[in-house]
């Protein structure tokens, strides 16, 4: 873990997760930030994503209604929300930053037009740096992070970063891997194509090299839905996903 000498802006938060750390800082209103390189890195294999009965009964409920980069200034508020944070102004701002520019995404969950759950990451290459998510009511969070999942699937991604293990992600099926074998991951996901998104990075690079570059398809899921008929209806679509993410346990 070390100092942050640099203003913290869009490319050097690229340039972080390319290298395998990642910015934190203290609180809320902390100026200080750290890089932060963990030992032991937690992820959640996307073919082994443990979708147990219950949870794949909420998903087919229809009882949320989920989306993708509705409001990504929303979800990343309601991860801060909370007594101890570690995303302060400068992480807000390069994350709402890097949303601008194509690499930050998020997926929020709904619930009678209220905003109860979601996720956010940046998109790097065919892996996913899953930051934060937040919770208002009963599963929505874990619901939120079944639709990513089932997104990265759809996409073709190979490395959801899930950074520190917790008891919630272990249910869901997240493991820890050495650093060693956390860099081997890393690299087999960013490719060449990493290097040309970082040193583009600006409005529109994402979109502009989408073309060119192998990036995996984060609009995929969309098509795919599309194509079952899914869209539009919450209980079709959750079914659909209970499906791409495979048998219960």
């Amino acid at each position: 873990m070390s100092g942050i000498v640099k203003p913290l802006d869009s490319r050097l938060m690229l340039h972080g997760y390319a290298t395998g750390v990642f910015p934190m800082a203290d609180s809320r209103d902390a100026v200080d930030l750290f890089w932060v390189e963990p030992r032991e890195r937690a992820i959640l294999p996307i073919v082994g994503f443990h979708l147990s009965r219950s949870l794949a009964k909420r998903l087919r409920s229809g009882r949320f209604h989920v989306t993708c980069d509705r409001d990504f200034p929303a979800v990343l508020a309601g991860c801060a929300d909370r007594p101890e944070t570690w995303i302060n102004g400068q992480i807000e701002q390069a994350m709402l930053d890097l949303h601008a520019q194509g690499f930050a995404h998020s997926v929020e969950v709904w619930r009678e037009g209220a905003l109860v759950g979601g996720i956010y990451g940046v998109k790097l290459g065919r892996a996913f740096f899953g930051e934060s998510m937040f919770s208002r009511e009963t599963d929505a969070s874990k619901v939120s992070l079944a639709w990513l999942v089932a997104r990265l699937k759809a996409g073709g991604f190979t490395l959801l970063d899930c950074q520190f293990m917790t008891d919630h992600l272990a249910s869901l099926g997240a493991v820890n891997v050495t650093r060693s074998d956390y860099v081997a991951l890393l690299s087999a996901a960013l490719g060449s194509g990493a290097a040309s998104a970082v040193g583009a990075a600006g409005p529109g690079a994402e979109a502009r090299g989408a073309g060119r570059r192998p990036f995996a398809g984060f609009a995929a899921l969309d098509r795919l839905l599309e194509d079952a008929g899914a869209t539009g209806d919450d209980s079709a679509s959750g079914k659909f996903i209970t499906q791409l993410l495979g048998q219960t346990s």
